[in-house]
């Protein structure tokens, strides 16, 4: 392959990394930016990443869904399969939205206009079979990154008095966090890019 080939081949492979990953951010910054906001109560879990610094792992209250919240268990099944689920949600008096039901799949209609859809993930193996069981599906939110040291002076504080996430919703219930909240005061927001 000639020099000028070479050359050529490099740069049409940079531009396309390059479109790719302004694609994943871009895609991003518009769920920051256009999506529906959802606050959720939080509690810590353990602040610290070695490659990417402070961090609270945020276990929230969408975090465990009551099965007996789940429409669409088939009858017979006695354990989740790998599957994609999504939960809807409400605002509550408090402020902070709950959720009210929960479908295996794709939700059977639109939320309402007082309602909001988050999509996640069940692993497979969670019991069905008990109403009083839970599930704990992933919906990429359980962790958020903070300016180094500001970890565990957060976590403490988190022990003491409320916190929340506020989440953008897109419209197939993608979430990403927006902001770490105290109370009604933001902590600190995510950047757009």
């Amino acid at each position: 392959m000639s020099g000028k080939k070479l050359i050529v081949s490099a740069l049409v492979l940079a531009l396309v990394q390059i479109g790719f990953l302004s694609w994943i951010i871009a895609g991003r910054a518009a769920i920051l930016r256009d999506g529906k906001e959802v606050l959720l109560k939080v509690e810590p879990v353990d602040p610290r990443d070695l490659l990417r610094g402070d961090y609270i792992s945020l276990n929230n209250n969408i975090s465990r869904i009551p099965v007996k919240l789940i429409a669409n268990i088939p009858e017979g099944q006695l354990s989740s399969d790998d599957t994609s689920i999504v939960v809807r949600l409400k605002k509550g008096a408090d402020g902070y939205w709950q959720p009210t039901t929960a479908w295996f799949g794709q939700a059977p209609a639109p939320a309402g206009p007082d309602e909001a859809d988050i999509a996640g993930r069940v692993a497979e193996g969670w019991g069905l079979r008990d109403a009083g069981s839970t599930i704990a599906p992933d919906y990429g939110i359980d962790r958020f990154y903070l300016p180094e040291g500001e970890g565990m002076t957060i976590q403490d504080d988190i022990r003491v008095r409320p916190f929340g996430i506020k989440l953008a919703l897109s419209a197939n219930g993608t979430a990403q966090i927006k902001a770490l909240m105290d109370g009604d005061k933001t902590l600190f927001e995510e950047p757009f890019y």
